[in-house]
């Protein structure tokens, strides 16, 4: 991962977007502090991109509503996916 400043960012803005084409991941400092990572695009939104494109899916850019009204049997996927994290 790579560390730059905001001025340095701005004047090489090319280079540093030519390593996140290649993979690089771009922390994007203010005084120090971190305060951005600029990443590539994953295969995952590419694919949506594509569904979108094709007129298979819609996508306002915003998260999914979500799946109410429908039953599942034992822990729910937020309350596992929490119990992982610890």
């Amino acid at each position: 991962m790579i560390s730059v400043g905001i001025k340095e960012l701005k004047e090489k803005l090319s280079s540093y977007v030519d390593k996140v084409r290649h993979g690089e991941e771009v922390v994007v400092t203010d005084r120090g502090k971190e305060i951005a990572v600029v990443i590539p695009i994953s295969r995952h939104r590419g694919a949506v991109k594509a569904l979108v494109e094709s007129g298979k899916a819609k996508w306002t850019g915003g998260k999914p509503a979500g799946l109410r009204g429908i039953k599942t049997k034992g822990k729910s996927l937020s309350r596992t996916v929490l119990e992982d994290r610890r």
